[in-house]
């Protein structure tokens, strides 16, 4: 798919978000790359045959204190992986939007301040709601 696509796809997949949860999200952009760099890979110990669908770097926002903010501040950052998550719906037979979506409302899941293990019982009860 041609990145432009996809990067319309992204959009449309943060639309989805509900709006409480929008408004709540500042000094986070959101990015597109093929697949994960060889330091993300190291630093987040991946193997040869293991991937991520997005990657979210930054401070959460309850880890943020009064003086978050004052001077230069570096937006957070969320990265979708483009060939991973295609891979990922060819696999799955689902819709390249959807998880676009799901990896969004994942990542900015960190972003609330969730590790990986609370972000994963979130999915299930989010996915047994579906």
């Amino acid at each position: 798919m041609p990145k432009e696509e996809f990067e319309k796809l992204v959009e449309e997949g943060f639309e989805r978000l509900p709006e409480w949860v929008r408004q709540k999200i500042k000094n986070v952009a959101l990015l597109v790359e093929d697949e994960p760099s060889k330091e993300v890979r190291k630093q987040e110990g991946l193997g040869p045959d293991e991937t991520l669908l997005g990657y979210y770097q930054g401070i959460p926002l309850s880890a943020r204190g009064d003086l978050y903010g004052v001077g230069v501040t570096m937006p957070d950052t969320i990265t979708l992986y483009q060939e991973p998550i295609e891979e990922a719906a060819a696999e799955d037979g689902m819709p390249v939007a959807q998880v676009i979506a799901d990896t969004i409302w994942h990542e900015f899941a960190h972003h609330f301040g969730m590790d990986e293990h609370e972000v994963g019982e979130r999915e299930k009860k989010r996915d047994t709601h579906k």
